[in-house]
């Protein structure tokens, strides 16, 4: 028999981060999360998504042993945007029992009607910025830090469900050539000199605010808006977000495409690929974590490299400003040896995204998926 418990203190929350990391043991492509960034997007005072979102967590038991753990989430502010009534599932893990899986599941649709909604989606966390999307292939490769790795016997759990296909997402590892290829050096100085745009570089998380305050997120926020599921950023959340990740970026790798005014237009980031530290230090900065995950990070010597956003503003889209951070960004690519970058999610409807890799070679490795169910 499953018994399920919700979680209700910060103990029984490190026992849900955990069994999602324990799970993985061994599995040589997981990359765990950071621990106190999980316990941080789950406080109510930390993360200002729960200013717009109801959420709850729960474990599951079999014989006295954690086997399963679910998060129920409703983003209001999504499902206005969306106009839509859905409650949300992620942080959706399970050993390969039928019983386990269905019985979470069962729990977040309940909690969900109970509350008026109609439809239940995911894998899909609080927001963009949290993990989203089961992966149906590509288990064989490194899972990068800000992606979600599961195993394969998920998807007969989800089908067996009676779940269905909401949207895919496919990723590419994409190579670094030797040099700036010629093509993309032409359309980036015809783009810079047609459109008045050139790239700005800063050297620090400081400077970026000084300058620019946050309106690099307000161009990740307006960029995203028409994707999937997107929620709308609140003020509170583009703060925490940028004082989230700006301290980790090494700011050769931070792109940035103003205008005459400069104003910023474009922008665009990546980071080191940090999961083989992740996974020697199973997520812990403490007691000897940091020093991996930091030498990770500022390594003059990277083979591997994650792509992390790059986003347009919509009034200069379609216009080869992408160009422009490839442009900037292989330079220091070649600099630092890196061999080749894995991107993050792209909609596999989202044609734009794809034709950036057409200057490079590349590999469509793997898919993964967002699932829905009417409730």
């Amino acid at each position: 028999m499953i018994e399920i418990k919700e979680v209700k203190n910060r103990c029984e929350l490190k026992k849900f981060i955990k069994f999602g990391t324990d799970l993985y043991e061994g599995n040589p492509y997981f990359c765990p999360p950071l621990v106190f960034d999980e316990l941080n997007t789950f406080n109510l005072k930390k993360n200002p998504a729960h200013e717009v979102c109801d959420h709850v967590v729960y474990l599951a038991y079999k014989d006295g042993k954690i086997v399963g753990r679910i998060a129920g989430i409703i983003n209001y502010r999504a499902n206005e945007h969306w106009q839509n009534k859905r409650v949300r599932f992620g942080w959706f893990d399970f050993i390969d029992d039928l019983e386990v899986s269905k019985t979470l599941l069962d729990t977040v649709k309940t909690w969900g009607k109970e509350r008026g909604m109609n439809e239940m989606n995911g894998p899909v966390g609080f927001t963009d910025f949290d993990h989203q999307g089961l992966l149906i292939r590509g288990f064989e490769y490194n899972a990068p830090m800000a992606s979600l790795y599961n195993y394969e016997y998920y998807l007969k759990h989800f089908e067996a469900y009676g779940m269905v296909k909401d949207a895919d997402w496919i990723e590419y590892r994409v190579f670094i050539p030797q040099k700036v290829p010629d093509k993309m050096e032409r359309v980036a100085k015809i783009v810079m000199e047609k459109y008045k745009l050139k790239v700005i570089k800063v050297k620090s998380a400081r400077e970026l605010v000084k300058h620019y305050g946050y309106t690099f997120l307000d161009v990740i926020d307006t960029a995203y808006q028409p994707l999937y599921n997107y929620q709308p950023l609140t003020d509170k959340q583009k703060k925490y977000y940028c004082d989230m990740y700006f301290p980790l970026l090494n700011y050769d790798f931070a792109t940035i495409v103003v205008n005459e005014n400069d104003e910023i237009v474009g922008a665009g980031c990546g980071m080191p690929n940090i999961s083989a530290a992740l996974r020697k230090c199973k997520g812990k900065l403490f007691p000897f974590g940091w020093y991996g995950i930091l030498k990770g990070l500022k390594t003059k010597k990277i083979d591997f490299f994650d792509l992390l956003l790059i986003a347009v503003r919509p009034d200069y889209q379609n216009k080869g400003v992408n160009a422009l951070f490839f442009y900037d960004q292989t330079k220091y690519f070649i600099k630092y040896g890196v061999q080749y970058s894995e991107t993050t999610s792209i909609l596999e409807t989202n044609s734009k995204n794809q034709a950036n890799w057409e200057y490079f070679d590349n590999l469509q490795h793997k898919r993964r998926r967002a699932f829905v169910i009417k409730i």
